[in-house]
């Protein structure tokens, strides 16, 4: 079981996050804990925020106040009602918030039911209750309800080859966009990568692309990002969703810090040398492509391949699930770029580099679709910064004009500096 701890300062926001579950019907209130009841055991927002108010009326210094914790069990373990009640007890009053009023939802809007606890981390007389250790002491106990209540361990799972924990999105499901939302947390969270190519390349397998539109709007320079639910294919089947919808995270501003902070980890890992061995290794006792996608599968890693028209192999990228580690070929070193592996199974080295540049990537430039879609954004009232916060290409080429096009900004902010 995974434990997530997050704090904000809008309680009402986070109630209101919670029960348009309950209202529709995706989710349920399990427990309540020293909170006003009501007659029929219903909820409204209102009616829950009263019973948090005369801890905030006396909160001193604590700016994020409110506590917003899920509890994520294995999706093969079978949890009952009762359980999650237990649970959620147990856990908080281990963690010090047993006293607290908090109120307990279990969510089913997923493949995967799991419960989020909402409470303050004040006490009544406005203190803060210690946070200190937080992460230590919530994985202690999440070890400890494991074995109490006979739940899969992750700390074990770990330890062995995984495959993503999510499920790709499938529109037949519904409410894609709680889909793409358990997706993306689940790769910012999780997953180290360093390119806006790479992060497109582990969306891929998640059924999702996300595609950057940008040109005029009234005179004034516009870019955004959407996310798009995809068949296997990797063709569209569904109208695009904002990146302000998914959080910051989604979008472009938290993903370039994010970019910059993957480069100076990933530098350093052992795993770049141990990976790049495994992959040549398997190039060579591999007749075909299958071949060397299934086995690469067997050790835990992903191969997102990118073909033209003509099935000439443009770009390569492999997905550790072990390490959590994503890398373009061409990182690892030339043996495991995608002229490789064009050479090896396409016998092509001979294709001259003019065809490269007539590959189908997606233009920067504004199309007549992205017009379409800064109307509509126009047309629907929202402010056009509101509307996209963020932004990320789709997937291109292997030299990823997307990397030299971040590179060169950040050359120009540096000859900026020095004048």
């Amino acid at each position: 079981m995974i434990a997530k701890i997050g704090r904000s300062s809008n309680l009402f926001g986070t109630l209101s996050y919670n029960n348009l579950k309950v209202e529709e019907e995706k989710g349920e209130i399990l427990l309540t804990n020293k909170m006003i009841e009501t007659p029929n055991g219903q909820y409204t927002v209102s009616q829950l925020s009263k019973s948090f108010e005369s801890y905030l009326f006396a909160n001193r210094n604590t700016e994020k106040h409110t506590l917003h914790i899920s509890l994520n069990p294995d999706p093969k373990d079978n949890v009952s009602d009762e359980k999650y009640r237990q649970m959620a007890q147990q856990y908080m009053q281990e963690m010090g918030y047993g006293e607290q009023p908090f109120v307990v939802f279990k969510h089913t809007d997923i493949d995967r039911s799991h419960i989020h606890i909402v409470s303050l981390c004040v006490d009544e007389e406005g203190k803060k209750i210690s946070d200190k250790f937080e992460k230590v002491r919530s994985m202690k106990i999440c070890r400890e309800l494991e074995k109490q209540f006979g739940l899969i361990s992750a700390l074990e799972k770990e330890n062995k080859v995984n495959s993503p924990i999510f499920k790709a999105v499938d529109y037949k499901r519904g409410d894609i966009k709680s889909q793409i939302a358990s997706a993306i947390r689940h790769i910012s969270s999780q997953y180290q990568f360093q390119s806006l190519g790479e992060y497109n390349a582990l969306l891929s397998l998640y059924n999702i692309t996300a595609e950057k539109v940008e040109g005029e709007l009234h005179g004034h320079s516009q870019r955004g990002l959407l996310y798009f639910p995809t068949d296997r294919k990797g063709k569209k089947t569904g109208h695009p969703f904002k990146a302000s919808l998914f959080g910051k995270k989604a979008g472009f501003d938290s993903l370039e810090k994010y970019f910059e902070s993957c480069r100076a980890k990933m530098k350093s890992l052992p795993v770049r040398e141990k990976l790049k061995e495994k992959i040549v290794l398997i190039l060579q006792s591999s007749n075909n492509e299958k071949s060397f996608i299934k086995k690469l599968q067997k050790e835990g890693i992903e191969t997102v391949i990118r073909k033209n028209d003509q099935g000439r192999i443009y770009g390569m990228t492999f997905i550790d699930h072990q390490s959590k580690t994503v890398w373009k070929g061409s990182r690892l070193g030339k043996e495991c770029s995608a002229n490789a592996f064009n050479d090896k199974w396409n016998n092509s080295s001979k294709v001259a580099n003019e065809e490269m540049k007539d590959q189908q990537t997606f233009s920067p430039k504004l199309t007549q679709d992205s017009n379409h879609l800064f109307n509509a954004i126009e047309n629907s009232g929202d402010s056009f910064f509101e509307s996209f916060r963020g932004i990320l290409p789709t997937l291109s080429d292997e030299n990823d004009y997307e990397e030299i096009e971040f590179a060169n900004r950040m050359k120009k902010r540096k000859i900026r500096k020095r004048r």
